[in-house]
């Protein structure tokens, strides 16, 4: 197996709001060559519980990180399709 090195590096940003009942966080990849990509989660505080914002900001960046995961899946089986004239099916 040979040991490729490739110029390409993308982080993951992320952007928190709190109001004090609701987390919402935004996540997008960062980088020159990475795709332009943005997902969106939240999550709620009910009235009796504990205001602990980690827990929060861990649920809303889970569910923004997920929906970026997501859509690059759909990106990287649409290139498959395209590239093989074929639809994708790489394990949904």
């Amino acid at each position: 197996m040979r040991n490729y090195r490739l110029d390409n590096q993308w982080d993951i940003e992320l952007s928190f709001e709190e109001d004090g009942t609701r987390t919402a966080c935004s996540a997008w990849l960062a980088g020159e060559r990475a795709p332009a990509l943005h997902g969106q989660g939240a999550a709620l505080r009910q009235a009796d519980d504990r205001p602990v914002y980690r827990i929060g900001e861990e649920l809303a960046a889970a569910r923004a990180l997920h929906a970026l995961a997501r859509q690059l899946r759909a990106r990287a089986d649409g290139e498959i399709g395209a590239a093989d004239h074929w639809p994708s099916y790489s394990g949904r």
